[in-house]
């Protein structure tokens, strides 16, 4: 099916089966795509590849959206947008299966085949490896695979060995370069020192915006209304997110971190943390005494508060709030801004920022796009 007609917006009815898609000009490349995890992410990717389309097609990029798989339910394409809304509902989405599901997107007639998962599903990740040996290229955001058991991760690098290709770079700060920078740096032989940085958009609009003037708790609950946390705010405040970003880059730089190893500063109060998702949204006041410690101490010193992680050269890796000098790079970022902070052999002196937007749906979509975007860079005209 075209992108232009959104299955999530229209969500059109098509027969199960998968067809041949069709033949293009011997100058274009094909790309079948399958997304899985069509959710506040998955959509806004949903929208740029369908805005792009027509560009790409010029480039000769033809990208076919073979399929949507939700966590219940999945949509399989037959590339033909004239049958659209031509059967009732029943017809349209079928229980998911994500056999079938990546079985379609690769198909049998010798097509480039590529999944995109923007679920968090662990379950999902852990089918990276497999889709891989298959001949799928494989796009995500998910930070499981990068951040989870090592042997899992492991067995995805191995699986890219037969040319399919493995790009995870949203996964850490959104659509910044992060993970492709600290690649370039090592691949050229540089060697890295240390790694710091504000890796939550989420956190550092908080610090932002906490001087004390309004209750922390109501900072989250604006946070949390302009789509900024997670749906349960304490998985941003917990830390455990960005120290699964500080393990997927330590793994990068050769060291063999888990996510047990790092230090975690949770911001989240023991007695907050016992209760329910709603009840704790209701309990969001247990915040502000802490917080509102942090921040005074902060302003004592004439200082900021920011939330950074950081890792050495001995592979010490932590997670904290911590208290900065107001001439310190991190104190300037700006709003939702990602930081991040290489000191290597080379930037030893000046260390090497790379800044911009790391909340919201769009940015991280884009990160993805642009995964997606390199892959097909690479591949043969079929």
């Amino acid at each position: 099916m075209n992108l232009a007609a959104s299955p999530l917006a229209e969500q059109p009815s098509l027969p199960p089966h998968a067809v041949a898609l069709p033949t293009v000009t011997a100058r274009q490349r094909v790309l079948a795509v399958g997304l899985i995890g069509p959710g506040r992410v998955g959509s806004a990717l949903l929208d740029q590849l369908r805005t792009a389309q027509p560009r790409l097609a010029r480039a000769g990029l033809n990208l076919k959206l073979c399929g949507v798989a939700a966590s219940r339910r999945m949509w399989l394409d037959a590339d033909d947008p004239e049958l659209n809304g031509r059967h009732d509902s029943a017809q349209t989405w079928r229980p998911s299966n994500l056999d079938e599901f990546a079985a379609h997107v690769r198909g049998n007639d010798g097509r480039h085949a590529l999944l995109i998962d923007c679920s968090a599903s662990d379950v999902v990740a852990s089918r990276y490896a497999e889709w891989l040996v298959a001949g799928l290229h494989v796009v995500t955001p998910n930070k499981l695979a990068g951040s989870g058991p090592l042997s899992r991760l492991q067995a995805i690098r191995a699986a890219c060995g037969g040319g399919s290709r493995f790009r995870y770079e949203a996964t850490v700060c959104a659509g910044l370069p992060v993970v492709q920078t600290l690649r370039d740096l090592l691949d050229t032989g540089d060697q890295l020192l240390t790694v710091e940085g504000m890796f939550s958009g989420t956190l550092a609009w908080l610090c932002h915006r906490h001087d004390g003037g309004r209750p922390f708790s109501a900072l989250v609950r604006e946070a949390h209304a302009l789509g900024y946390t997670e749906p349960d705010p304490r998985d941003d405040l917990s830390g455990l997110d960005v120290a699964r970003k500080l393990v997927i880059l330590a793994r990068e730089a050769g060291w063999s971190l888990s996510l047990e190893d790092v230090e975690v500063q949770s911001l989240v109060p023991p007695e907050l943390a016992a209760l329910s998702a709603e009840d704790a949204m209701a309990q969001l006041h247990l915040l502000d005494g802490p917080m509102a410690r942090h921040v005074a101490r902060a302003q004592t010193q004439g200082s900021v508060l920011r939330h950074v992680a950081s890792l050495d050269a001995h592979g010490h890796a932590s997670v904290r709030l911590a208290v900065l000098p107001a001439a310190h790079p991190f104190a300037h970022s700006r709003l939702t801004d990602n930081i991040v902070q290489f000191t290597t052999h080379r930037y030893r002196d000046n260390p090497m920022l790379v800044q911009g937007p790391g909340a919201g749906p769009e940015v991280t979509a884009a990160g993805v796009f642009s995964d997606l975007l390199r892959i097909a860079e690479s591949l043969e005209v079929r």
